[in-house]
């Protein structure tokens, strides 16, 4: 999946360089060539902040690995949104929110229910949520590489755990845009998801069989 990111952020126009943050101990595996490679921290943010140290760009975009199916074409849209707003912070790639949404009830109770015979536990409804207005972030996200850093000073402990950076920089204060990302543009989580990837890519490289 690095090797399928790592191809799309090489079409990329306004990719420059490519710094890979990976897990301790396997720097050599990706090490030479065109990337730059550090080794990763024990969350997110601790990942992000060691690969920055390696970037002396104005803007950086982030990427992960588990959304293999990123285009040249999705890397550029979310620069150019940036770019062509001097106000914004930031620009990540985002999908509006199709599904119904359901809050659990805030006593989060665990209420048994009987399926062939064995007891499995469910949540309880608490509420329906308006999708309206709702969107899943994705990446790649694209920063002005200043205001990324300085929101992963800001609050250490929310950097620990943070989720994305966007939101790092939305509680620092700084303004971040949304472009659409196409369907396509999935995260791999479990191994039907994997399959769901190899056989996209197939259509897209009639040829290739990765």
């Amino acid at each position: 999946m690095v090797e399928w990111s790592l191809a799309a952020l090489r079409e990329a126009a306004g990719v420059r360089s490519i710094v890979v943050a990976c897990p301790p101990g396997h720097v050599h595996e990706l090490a030479g060539g065109d990337l730059g490679v550090v080794e990763g921290g024990a969350t997110r943010a601790r990942s992000v902040a060691n690969a920055l140290e390696a970037v002396g760009t104005e803007l950086v975009a982030v990427h992960d690995a588990a959304r293999p199916l990123v285009t040249p074409e999705l890397v550029e849209g979310v620069i150019a949104a940036l770019v062509a707003d001097p106000e914004a912070d930031g620009a990540i790639a985002a999908a509006p929110v199709a599904d119904t949404l359901k809050r659990a009830g805030s006593e989060a109770r665990l209420k048994p229910f009987m399926t062939s015979g064995s007891p499995n536990p469910s949540l309880v409804v608490g509420e329906t949520v308006d999708r309206e207005g709702f969107w899943a972030a994705q990446t790649p996200q694209v920063f002005r590489a200043d205001a990324l850093r300085r929101a992963l000073a800001v609050d250490p402990e929310r950097a620990e755990a943070a989720t994305d950076e966007a939101m790092l920089v939305e509680a620092a204060g700084g303004r971040v845009l949304i472009h659409p990302a196409p369907a396509e543009n999935l995260k791999v989580t479990t191994p039907a998801d994997l399959r769901l990837a190899e056989l996209l890519l197939l259509e897209r490289e009639p040829g290739d069989s990765a």
